[in-house]
């Protein structure tokens, strides 16, 4: 019973207080005053980018890669208003043909400001596929979706690169998640990519990703197209003591008081990864008054039970053993030997052999991460609740 008053409490206060403006950016972009340090990083891809260089951007995911990449981009269209930049994501396409559609989707039409003229341009270079144009009236912007049936996806993929070499105009391009690319299975695609990318000078690219081994083997393998042909860069956590600074600013204005000692306590907890302690801050920040370590503690077991259905049924989708192995990782928070004698008894686990095997499946399908030679639950809140079993 007091439990469940605590928590019906809590959400009184949080649905208060949600028509005040949060300063905690969870999703999106905002603009500078609500993005938190990235200075030294943000200089480094926009020298690389002014340089002609293309960048490769690594990280885990929550780490802030998307945000950082349009803070870059709206620095540079303040600095250098004659550039056009784009983003598109490609975590969910599964071929080449729907790759080049989220390209096309993200690129055609965009370089012309009449939407007649953008249409008219966008016919003349593509020839092997219909497009479509429709118009977004919330930014403003046609868009082009292309009919891919009886086309080569090598040929459409040529006339898209055309259409932004024949523009003259200077462009940045930011793909997301790029080593889906390595997944299509389509041959000769990737070369065909490196080679468009290659041979056009008006534009640069940034390209972002998350699985790092697939990243670096693109990139560092002597075997594959695009090795060596872009700056690598690595994406570690904000620095603890700037995204204080940042924090505390925000719950100053609002006449409250964001301890230190709270602050580096929630830091440690989530590891100092961006996507939650933004989750945390912005929850925090509603409460309207000075934050405790009880507020931080409150807030985790509502955003716990807020997925409780989503984990219930993640967790249901396992084998017992992944199970087991997953609830004692995250009992123990991170693992660095998880075959170890010690381990594997203390959990009842098994045969060190088919835990190593499990390891594997859960690591390559991203539920567990290696950091450091440790083994930890990916997503910080499933691993609280796992820890709870």
């Amino acid at each position: 019973m007091r439990y469940r008053f605590c928590v019906t409490v809590f959400a009184n206060i949080m649905n208060a207080a949600m028509e005040r403006f949060n300063p905690f950016v969870v999703s999106g972009y905002e603009g500078p005053e609500y993005f938190c340090d990235r200075e030294k990083e943000t200089g480094e891809i926009m020298q690389a980018l002014r340089s002609g260089r293309n960048i490769v951007l690594m990280s885990p995911r929550r780490y802030g890669k998307t945000g950082l990449i349009r803070h870059v981009f709206d620095r540079v269209r303040s600095e250098e208003g004659d550039v056009f930049t784009f983003y598109f994501d490609i975590f969910p396409t599964t071929s080449s043909s729907e790759f080049i559609q989220a390209f096309g989707k993200a690129v055609l039409g965009k370089l012309d400001s009449k939407v007649e003229k953008a249409m008219e341009t966008v016919r003349q270079f593509l020839k092997s596929c219909r497009p479509t144009l429709t118009f977004d009236e919330v930014k403003g912007t046609p868009a082009v979706m292309l009919d891919m049936v009886h086309a080569d996806p090598m040929v459409t993929l040529s006339e898209i690169f055309r259409y932004l070499s024949s523009s003259g105009k200077r462009c940045y391009i930011a793909i997301d998640e790029f080593q889906q690319v390595a997944s299509y299975g389509q041959k000769g695609f990737e070369a065909a990519l490196r080679s468009e990318i290659q041979f056009i000078p008006n534009v640069n690219f940034i390209f972002s990703g998350s699985k790092l081994h697939l990243l670096t083997q693109m990139y560092l393998s002597a075997k594959r197209p695009f090795y060596q042909s872009s700056q690598l860069m690595g994406l570690s956590v904000l620095d603890k003591g700037a995204y204080y600074n940042f924090a505390s600013k925000f719950f100053s204005k609002a006449g409250n008081d964001l301890p230190q000692n709270v602050f580096d306590d929630l830091y440690g907890r989530y590891d100092g990864v961006t996507w939650y302690i933004q989750a945390f801050l912005s929850r925090l920040y509603l409460l309207d008054r000075d934050v405790t370590w009880t507020d931080v503690l409150e807030v985790e077991e509502r955003m716990v039970s807020d997925s409780l259905f989503a984990f219930e049924h993640l967790l249901g989708m396992y084998k017992p053993l992944y199970k087991r192995l997953l609830v004692a990782i995250a009992k123990e928070g991170k693992v660095e030997k998880v075959t170890s004698a010690d381990f594997l008894s203390k959990y009842s686990l098994g045969a060190a052999s088919s835990v190593s095997r499990a390891v594997g499946v859960l690591v390559e399908d991203e539920t567990l991460y290696k950091s450091e030679g440790k083994y930890f639950v990916y997503d910080y809140l499933f691993s609280r609740y796992l820890e709870r079993l």
